[in-house]
């Protein structure tokens, strides 16, 4: 069979199909089997991948008309932002006024206000802004999830100011989780799930623990850095994300819990299972240790 003819290079490896036109490009030959549709009036080439968020905003890119952007959980994917669950298969594009937003299959469209400092251009791609994107998210995710992305922005640069300020300015669903997450919020936390923990041990009126906190021997010598410490009471709290650990690493973390047990402390494991029972198995155990180390509610 006699393989297809070359495309003029200028198209780029996706590209609409008006743009093939303008290049006398005939249609029958965009239907050849080196070619896909991944969105209407796109081709792109059939070995062109198109798993990632990432990759499918680039094969969306030739659709996107001037006012139009990626937002929402779209945005937070190419940001990087730790949501909880998987990439959704829809992405989703918003516009500002007059600008329409799209109406196409695997697209939800928006329409926004948003100021010109709000879109940015990452990976080359039009995006809402960090904390745009995290205001956007209030209809999405749970207060819980809110809070886990404040940590990781202001882990990334963003200041707690910035975070209250959007809050403040939200006028949309999830209006009440947002401004509770923005109070909430802290820097330290390197995991979602830490936040989440964090979170738990606050909301049952536990007292706030310090985040990444380096504990040292009285000679100043480094034990271990804590992902959540109460330092008067030498008691520390820590997730544990692994579902296996390896021979080696088992032996280094059992060492290095029998350290910290020498410099006196009581350490509180977590693992994905006591997440079910947050109160029996989170909560119950950090509250004794504190309590046996002298603290009163």
């Amino acid at each position: 069979m006699r393989p297809p003819r070359p495309l003029p290079a200028n198209l780029g490896a996706a590209f609409h199909v008006q743009d093939a036109d303008g290049l006398q490009v005939p249609r029958r030959r965009l239907i050849a089997r080196d070619l896909k549709a991944p969105f209407h009036g796109v081709r792109a080439s059939a070995d062109t991948p198109r798993d990632s968020v990432l990759e499918r905003c680039r094969a969306y890119l030739p659709r996107l008309r001037p006012g139009q952007f990626f937002s929402h959980v779209t945005a937070a994917r190419l940001w990087g932002m730790p949501l909880a669950y998987g990439h959704d298969e829809v992405i989703h594009v918003s516009a500002i006024s007059p600008a329409r937003e799209p109406r196409t299959k695997g697209v939800v469209g928006h329409r926004l206000a948003l100021l010109p400092d709000e879109i940015v251009t990452l990976d080359g791609l039009p995006v809402t802004a960090k904390v745009a994107t995290w205001t956007h998210l209030a209809s999405a995710v749970s207060e819980a999830d809110l809070v886990a992305i404040g940590d990781w922005l202001l882990a990334h640069d963003v200041p707690s100011s910035a975070l209250a300020v959007a809050a403040g300015k939200h006028r949309h669903r999830g209006i009440v989780a947002l401004r509770s997450a923005a109070g909430l919020a802290r820097p330290g936390s390197e995991l979602p799930r830490e936040s989440h923990v964090r979170l738990i041990l606050v909301q049952a009126g536990l007292p706030e623990p310090d985040l990444n906190w380096t504990l040292r021997d009285p000679s100043g010598t480094f034990v271990a850095r804590l992902d959540m410490a109460y330092p008067n009471h030498r008691v520390a709290v820590e997730y544990d994300g692994r579902q296996h650990a390896d021979a080696e690493q088992f032996r280094k973390d059992a060492d290095r819990w029998r350290a910290i047990a020498a410099q006196g402390w009581t350490l509180v494991r977590v693992v994905a299972h006591h997440l079910a029972f947050p109160e029996r198995d989170i909560v119950a155990p950090v509250a004794a240790a504190l309590r046996t180390a002298g603290w009163h509610p």
